[in-house]
């Protein structure tokens, strides 16, 4: 019996570039130059629309096959280059993305950088490739090569929808980057079902997290959850030259600086880096971002620019105590361990104040929120949504809810929106039809049985109160400072925000126990060595870009500090 030659393997299908220009001359020329150099190893796919463009991406998305990178023309009708390149971005996020325009349209590029991770921009003509493309494409290949490109495991969710731990746990997996699927029971999802039976389970205690090593985990702690999906919880150290306490955008300016200026530096969050903006739908007043940033979006950049620098990154670790022992800052965990270093600065934020109208404590994660979940987004297709505050927090909340919901409304104590939210929100507030505003109202009641089902609203004036159908009410009034963990360790004004600098100076004198030969420098607590940024600190201004530079010149004050240590 003559034994059959064995079968050869299936080549796998050459990974693609593509190229799209609306000059049909151009979009040869290209293409031509892409196949003399990479036609071997790469397949050249050449289009001359957007629409064309992704269609035929979409084609090899369905064939399973890989694209490493795109080229788009910025200037062609219907389409711009950066909108095809953004459309791009949701079938192949990997694929390097270079941008080919003309000397006029380098602010475009400069911008398209904010809107799409843009790789590179290219301007026209490039000749001769040898020197204006191929190089740079050289580059961004072998990136794209040593790139892990295979289909990352999820973390699976098994909960009700109107489970407050559910929420939460979904929150924080949301709020620390770490992708997941839910999975809700109560739409009778039979893949829930499925890893319940899986893992031996009833649902009798919920949620269910499913690691992707298969490992269920019953209702975890954060701490428990942190540990399990990657997240680092434990310092590798016990000394170090800055402890930085909060991961809001204070703290992570001050983590990214004080790793790029070659201090060793430990950065501990409570819940999820980001704070209050790490939340925020769409921030549009930052430096450098014209066409806006959201919270996810920069924090996720600046927690990777501070690993860049060699921060470590605590998670779930609760910050209890700070005290002085000698020349070292010591601060302990709520589980008792420690770290000391011989810095520390205190950018612990602030927590949105809880709504104390009736019934509402007792719906907390079942319809009322404290803060917007851009997990929540989606759920609230069709329904209305209310929010209360009259900050730029709020009326972020409402311009990203206003695309789901069929009404939003903004329930504000004021009689105005002017007196606490930027102009370019209110603007735009102004321009989306689904959105209503109620000055002088307040929410002083919730109901409903096992989620949010309505509520009575009061206007200040007049007194007169209405009840109104309502399954979703996210809150951002005040801000409370959580600092009751300093008492007797250092001074804070009345509201309990943390004085600092010439804010702790009686009659130009430093405050009682100050023990230097100097005042507290700017941002300078009472306790030498221990600084404040941010908004716990007292008077501070309440905007992401002031937290940021308030994190990075305390780092300054830092290396102050340890020169006359």
């Amino acid at each position: 019996m003559t034994t059959p030659p064995p079968t050869e393997a299936p080549r796998a299908a050459r990974p693609s570039i593509l190229t799209v220009d609306d000059d049909p001359g151009v979009s040869r020329a290209v293409a031509r130059d892409l196949r003399r150099k990479y036609g071997e190893r790469y397949r050249i796919v050449r289009a001359e629309s957007g629409e064309q463009a992704l269609e035929a991406l979409r084609e090899i998305r369905l064939r399973g096959e890989e694209v490493a990178a795109l080229l788009a023309d910025h200037r062609m009708p219907g389409m711009s280059g950066v909108e095809f390149l953004e459309a791009a971005m949701d079938l192949f996020p990997l694929a390097r993305r270079v941008l080919l325009t003309a000397y006029a349209d380098t602010d475009a590029a400069i911008r398209a950088i904010n809107v799409v991770d843009l790789d590179h921009y290219l301007l026209k003509p490039w000749d001769p490739p040898e020197e204006k493309l191929y190089p740079v494409l050289d580059d961004l290949l072998s990136a794209w090569s040593a790139l892990d490109r295979r289909p990352a495991r999820q973390v699976r969710v098994v909960g009700h929808r109107w489970s407050p731990r559910s929420y939460a746990v979904r929150d924080f997996l949301a709020r620390n980057s770490v992708p997941f699927r839910w999975h809700n029971l109560d739409d009778a999802d039979c893949e829930a079902a499925r890893l319940l039976t899986a893992a031996g389970l009833d649902g009798a205690a919920l949620p269910v997290v499913v690691t992707p090593d298969g490992e269920p985990l019953v209702d975890p702690t954060d701490a428990e959850l942190a540990a399990r999906v990657g997240l680092s919880t434990a310092p590798s150290a016990e000394f170090y030259d800055l402890i930085v306490i909060g991961g809001g955008p204070a703290g992570l300016g001050a983590a990214v600086y004080g790793g790029s200026e070659g201090l060793r530096t430990v950065l501990v969050e409570r819940l999820a880096t980001g704070g209050q903006a790490g939340t925020s739908s769409r921030i549009e007043n930052y430096l450098g971002f014209p066409d806006g940033v959201s919270g996810e979006q920069l924090t996720e950049r600046a927690r990777r620019q501070a690993l860049k620098f060699g921060v470590e990154l605590l998670t779930t670790r609760d910050v209890v105590a700070l005290e002085a022992r000698g020349a070292a800052r010591v601060v302990r965990f709520d589980d008792g361990s420690e770290i000391a270093a011989h810095t520390v600065i205190l950018a612990t934020g602030v927590s949105y104040r809880v709504l104390d109208g009736v019934g509402l404590s007792e719906l907390s994660g079942r319809g009322v929120f404290y803060g917007a979940s851009t997990t929540e987004g989606p759920n609230c297709a069709g329904q209305d949504v209310y929010l209360v505050g009259g900050a730029n927090s709020a009326g972020q909340a409402a311009v990203y809810f206003s695309a789901h919901a069929r009404r939003v409304v903004i329930v504000v104590r004021g009689d105005s929106l002017e007196r606490s939210m930027s102009s370019y929100l209110i603007e735009q507030i102004a321009r989306i039809p689904n959105i209503e505003v109620l000055t002088c109202t307040e929410v002083v009641a919730g109901t409903g049985t096992d989620h949010l089902e309505g509520l009575t609203l009061r206007h200040s004036k007049t007194g007169e109160e209405t009840a109104v159908d309502a399954s979703w009410l996210f809150a951002f009034i005040g801000a409370a400072p959580r600092t009751d963990w300093l008492d007797g360790v250092l001074h804070r004004d009345e509201r309990g925000f943390v004085l600092a600098g010439p804010d702790l100076l009686v009659d130009g004198a430093a405050p009682a126990g100050w023990e230097l030969d100097r005042p507290p420098y700017h941002l300078e607590t009472s306790l030498p060595g221990v600084f404040v940024a941010g908004d716990v600190r007292s008077d501070s201004v309440k905007r992401v870009a002031s937290a940021v530079g308030e994190g990075a010149m305390a780092v300054t004050l830092v290396h102050r500090y340890l020169a006359r240590s």
